[in-house]
Order: C-alpha cells, then structure tokens, then sequence
C-alpha cells in the first residue's frame, strides 16, 4: 500500500513539474510578442511645473537631538518656505525605517507660505546612537531631512531583576 501511494505522489509531482515548466513557457513567449503602453495622467498632480527643489527651503535639513532618555518618543520640526510661485504639494514623506513617523499636512503650501514636516522617532528599546532619514517627495522635486542623536538608556527599576525562575531562600 505504501509503494502505490509513493508511486501516485511521485506520478502527480512530475505532472506538476511539466505543467509548471509549460505555463511558464507560454508565459514568456507571450511576453515577448507584447508591449503595454501606459498612459500619462493628464490631472493636475503631474502637469508641468516650474518650481525645483530649491524652492522648497527648509531652515535646516538635519536635527541632532543630542542626548534623548530612551522611552518617550523624541519630535521635531522641520519648517520650510515656499520661495517658488506655484503652490509646493507634498506628496510623500517616506522615513529610513520604522522606528521613524513623519507627518505633514496634505493641503498645499502657498508661494511665500511656509509649511512644516513634523518627525517622530520611537526611543522605546533603542538605546544607542542613531541617525535616520526622512525623504520628502513633492511636485517642487526631493529633499532629504535627517535625525540623529543617542538614546541613553533607561534606568533599571528600584529593585534587582530576577532573571531566574527559582525560587532561593
């Protein structure tokens, strides 16, 4: 009995190699023969612009938190100035890792306006020095913002730990 269940799943297991192998076959031959042309959105967002990177003026672009207690999170804010005439769109903040959250405002910030990109960094079990970015996309181009600092250690309770299960007298 065991022979014949053996005999059956090697049976199946190479008709699913050839079934495999074939579907990839066809797959690519397929893909060779076609091109897929994609059009342009044609709304706002992606129309012409004559605003650059440089119009997105940041007072500063990197913030040293110094020395920070791990637990709390630590926050900044990095305030910018739209030097350009047209109105800056943040589009996406996209941060270096988790342990990083930027925020900011989806409305657009006038010509002569200024606008902010709040920064959180979760200290919570990270002691140690760190330093992370924060790469903001916009329809005036890219910037990159960085945070460093050190974590210092939080301090242990009161009482000793007790790193063993027995019980001592």
């Amino acid at each position: 009995m065991k022979k014949v269940l053996l005999l059956a799943g090697l049976v199946l297991l190479a008709n699913g190699i050839v079934f495999a192998g074939k579907k990839k076959k066809d797959a690519t031959s397929d893909n060779a023969t076609k091109t897929v042309v994609v059009p342009a959105k044609s709304d706002s967002a992606s129309t012409a612009t004559t605003l650059k990177a440089d119009d997105m003026a940041f007072e500063n672009l990197t913030h040293d938190f110094n020395t920070v207690p791990e637990g709390p999170d630590a926050t900044c804010v990095f305030n910018f100035k739209n030097n350009g005439k047209e109105p800056i769109i943040i589009q996406k903040a996209s941060p270096s890792c988790g342990c990083t959250v930027p925020s900011f405002s989806s409305e657009p910030v006038a010509p002569g306006a200024t606008g902010t990109i709040n920064v959180a960094y979760h200290t919570k079990g990270k002691p140690n020095p760190f330093t992370k970015t924060i790469t903001v996309q916009s329809n005036a181009g890219t910037k990159v913002l960085t945070i460093k600092g050190n974590v210092e250690k939080a301090p242990t309770g009161s009482a000793p730990e007790n790193s063993s299960m027995l019980k001592t007298n």
